[in-house]
């Protein structure tokens, strides 16, 4: 796979090297030069292939010769032993449930991969240099404790989480300040898009990286960000087959990566008619598909933490796959702002109606497709909403709704038992820097 920056077409590299470096050296995303399209042959056996298996036919047809096939089935065994279920909710309306990994989040499928993969690449001397690596992240709530999760315990990597502090959930918060040994968490006076912008500047100094080997775990890391296409394929496998023809994916939003790996397999051959980008108030994105143009705001806090972006990094990756051209990215997205009181109203309509219980994120895509379907009267489609995690993650916003305790599975309440232990730092781009380089 050959990979250019979305700032410069000119400037080129691997996907084992663009693993290893997160963002390009002018500041751009890895972006794959093509997408693979996939033989009619794969999506005829679609429906009789697991969650491993699909894994490992798309993520060959990226990689090509840079992984041997051997190398890449072991990668994936490794990795997704957990399955991406969907749950009938309503006819015709789907929870793709994308929190039954470790951390009980859909990021586990992208971090797991991408800790595996750095491992692979220093292995094979992907890597310039031989001295520890530092993956630096910053978070909005579950990318930190999946990465943290995927990387505990793998030597010569070391982790720093940026958080904003106060605004990530309770047990978000425990999950990433408590794993210890190489996973560090500092904690940041000031908005995701603080932390995030810190974790940028960071790439770009020089004085800074010629110190010590930086790598981002964020999807702008584009080993982060291909395994998120991968269960847009197992949710279509799983459909009854009448149901495959007409089928529309909503995608809570924030930094927009879940639905860039929906964009790529659709552009890979996967039959997708319609993507719903749902944002809660942050709706940069949104207010961009109806005047068509991108104004980056500072985030709002919600109760769906993990979206409060105002700035999402991956617009750029899905410009580029649309051409620049909002006509052609139009016919294919529709974006809806979903505010507060109607997200923790669909938390506890849905529960009250269809017995199912859902995060504060997932409510706010199935407030979308309720508010698509209004719009556009459409009966005939299948609506498969992204499950993004387990709502016991949020039970301070989710629980005061339902009037009741959620459930907590066992391996997220050892979590919350446990003391957590990070560092307070200013919104100031010299504290990181410092914190980085010891000082």
């Amino acid at each position: 796979m050959r990979l250019h920056s979305t700032n410069n077409r000119t400037l080129e590299t691997t996907f084992l090297h663009a693993t290893m470096q997160g963002l390009a050296d002018d500041g751009g995303l890895w972006m794959p030069d093509t997408l693979p399209t996939l033989p009619a042959s794969f999506f005829a056996n679609l429906a009789d292939m697991d969650f491993p298996t699909i894994a490992n036919y798309v993520i060959q047809a990226f990689v090509g010769d840079e992984i041997p096939p051997a190398d890449v089935e072991t990668l994936v065994s490794e990795v997704f032993d957990f399955d991406a279920p969907i749950v009938r909710i309503t006819n015709k309306v789907y929870a793709l449930e994308l929190f039954h990994g470790p951390t009980l989040a859909f990021k586990d499928f992208g971090a797991r991969f991408m800790a595996r993969a750095m491992s692979y690449a220093r292995r094979k001397n992907a890597t310039p240099t031989n001295e520890d690596l530092c993956v630096l992240v910053a978070t909005s709530g579950d990318t930190g404790s999946a990465v943290a999760r995927g990387f505990w315990n793998v030597p010569g990597i070391r982790v720093v989480i940026l958080y904003p502090q106060g605004k990530v959930s309770d047990v978000q918060e425990k999950q990433l300040t408590t794993m210890g040994a190489n996973i560090s968490a500092l904690e940041v006076q000031g908005t995701f898009d603080d932390c995030q912008a810190m974790v940028k500047r960071a790439f770009q100094d020089s004085e800074l990286t010629s110190r010590i080997q930086l790598t981002s775990a964020n999807s702008i890391n584009i080993a982060r960000l291909l395994p998120q296409s991968l269960y847009y394929f197992r949710a279509i496998a799983q459909l009854p087959a009448e149901e495959r023809a007409n089928v529309l994916f909503c995608t809570p939003s924030g930094n927009f990566g879940n639905l860039t790996g929906g964009l790529f397999a659709k552009k890979m051959g996967l039959n997708i008619t319609k993507f719903i980008a749902a944002s809660n108030r942050n709706d940069t994105f949104p207010l961009y598909l109806q005047s068509g143009t991108y104004t980056a705001k500072p985030s709002v806090e919600t109760p769906s933490n993990a979206m409060d972006v105002g700035n999402p990094s991956n617009f750029a990756r899905i410009m580029e796959l649309y051409g620049g051209s909002i006509d052609e990215l139009r016919k294919d997205i529709v974006g809806y702002s979903i505010s507060d009181e109607t997200t923790l109203d669909t938390v506890r309509n849905v529960a009250e109606q269809h017995g199912y219980v859902m995060c504060p994120h997932t409510a706010v895509g199935y407030a979308a497709v309720e508010r698509y379907r209004a719009e556009t009267q459409d009966s005939a489609s299948t609506a498969i909403i992204l499950a993004t995690a387990h709502p016991a993650k949020f039970g301070e916003v989710i629980e005061p709704v339902l009037k009741k305790p959620v459930e907590m599975p066992e391996r997220l309440a050892e979590y919350v038992r446990k003391q957590k232990v990070a560092t307070l730092i200013p919104n100031e781009y010299a504290r990181l820097k410092a914190y980085l380089l010891g000082a």
